[in-house]
Order: C-alpha cells, then structure tokens, then sequence
C-alpha cells in the first residue's frame, strides 16, 4: 500500500496511523459514531441506543473519541450535572465510511453465518477422525 500524502502508512508496522486505525475499526467507536450521526445525546441514551455496551466500555471509548477529537463532550452546570456528547467536524468525517460498514455488515450476515456453520461443520467432521489418528498413533507407540 502506496505511503499517504501526509508520509504514513498503516502497513509500516512503527506507523502512527495503526493507532487511528485501531480506534476507528473499533466495533463500539462505529456504532457510538452511528448514534450521534443523529444529534447530540446525553450518556444514558446513548447505553439505551448501543445494546450490550457495558458501563465501562461506554466510558472508555467516549474519552478516546474526545481525546482524539472525534467526540465533544458538553458539561453544563445544573444539578444534577447534565452532560452531552456530540460528534466534532472530524468525527463527522467518519459518519460515511462507518455506515457503509455497518451496512455492508447487516447485508451480507446472512452468507457470513452460512460460511461460519459450514466451517464449523467441516471442523467437525475432521475432529473425530484427529481423535482417531491420534489413537492410532499412541497405539503405535506404545
């Protein structure tokens, strides 16, 4: 892969840009990216829009995507303290590129899964003639 204008490549394993990439491949960056492509949520929604993020998870990737200056987060002073999180001009950037993904995810699960259950039918099949190639063999040994 040819280097970027700005000199990097994500194939040069010392490569800054590999941390980019690792944040933004993220599973949970994308689909956090795919909420506030809608506006600005406070952090409860975005748990209750997110299923099966944890509290932990939720957190830590919302203080990478701000320290990246992907994500802007918003304190207001009331009480009880109301916080806001919304995507910044560069974390709009992202909104396309990880829909597509997301999309081409959901439309190609279905030969995803099919690929998945003959693999594993085939790991099947081959494990108990492994069993018995190894029964042989210690048989021979012994």
């Amino acid at each position: 892969m040819p280097k970027s204008s700005s000199g990097g490549s994500v194939m040069d394993a010392q490569c800054p840009s590999r941390l980019v990439l690792d944040r933004i491949a993220d599973k949970w960056t994308a689909l956090i990216i795919q909420v506030l492509a809608h506006g600005t949520k406070r952090y409860a929604a975005l748990q209750r829009e997110i299923g099966g993020i944890s509290q932990k998870m939720l957190t830590q990737t919302l203080r990478s995507l701000e320290r990246d200056g992907l994500v802007q987060r918003t304190v207001y002073p009331v009480v009880p303290p109301k916080v806001e999180y919304a995507l910044t001009r560069l974390g709009r950037t992202l909104i396309e590129p990880l829909h597509a993904l997301c999309r081409w995810s959901e439309k190609h699960l279905p030969e995803l899964q099919a690929n998945r259950a003959r693999a594993k039918a085939k790991l099947q099949k081959q494990a108990p003639v492994a069993t018995v190639a190894t029964a042989v063999r210690w048989s021979n040994i012994n």
